[in-house]
């Protein structure tokens, strides 16, 4: 039984993104007055299906549940919450950053969101081809911390949009997070290019 149970988690957790996105995307339509609560409410599903991927790597390791469809549907799943809400943030202009216009806006939002499609882009044919060849091609620490710093950057720019949209103390919060997250995506993105994605037999074929 246990062995299905990573997998049930990850298409809740696809669930949880779909709505989150939307919530994202259909907050400018909330009154002013009830968009802060609209977005803690979507903080807060977002939160949650951060735990779920948690949970079932837990359980994945624990019960020895790990498959090959898991390995695969996991970080896609992954891939479509962090890139899906940073296409989000770029389409709504999120995050505001100081009283800079919104050309130097767009060119940052839609940049960050280049840089991390690019990379899951990338860093997801070298799965599939690690693991058409039978290797594991799981998740490591960098990889590890780089969804951390994403999925802190999303709950830093929900954070800010609902409660401290003007504070300066804020804007450079959010900076500092969206720097530190995009040197962590290209860092490990170029770890993975070192990592083998056939086995010895194969490669020497």
């Amino acid at each position: 039984m246990w062995k299905h149970v990573p997998n049930i988690l990850t298409f809740m957790r696809l669930g949880l993104t779909v709505v989150f996105l939307w919530m994202i995307v259909y907050s400018p339509q909330i009154e002013a007055a009830r968009r802060p609560f609209f977005l803690d409410v979507a903080f807060v599903l977002f939160v949650i299906a951060g735990f779920s991927d948690i949970v079932d790597g837990h359980i994945a390791r624990r019960f020895n549940a790990s498959t090959k469809f898991g390995r695969m549907i996991d970080p896609l799943v992954d891939k479509i919450l962090v890139c899906g809400a940073f296409t989000c943030f770029a389409v709504m202009g999120m995050p505001s950053l100081f009283n800079w216009g919104p050309t130097t806006l767009a060119v940052i939002q839609w940049g960050v969101l280049a840089i991390l499609v690019v990379r899951e882009a990338y860093v997801t044919v070298l799965r599939h081809i690690a693991e058409a060849h039978g290797v594991n091609f799981g998740a490591v620490a960098a990889g590890k911390i780089k969804m951390f710093l994403q999925s802190f950057a999303i709950g830093t720019v929900i954070i800010k949009t609902a409660h401290v949209q003007t504070a300066e103390w804020g804007q450079w919060f959010t900076i500092v997070t969206y720097i530190a997250m995009i040197v962590m995506t290209i860092v490990s993105g170029l770890q993975a290019t070192r990592r083998p994605t056939k086995t010895p037999q194969a490669a020497a074929a």
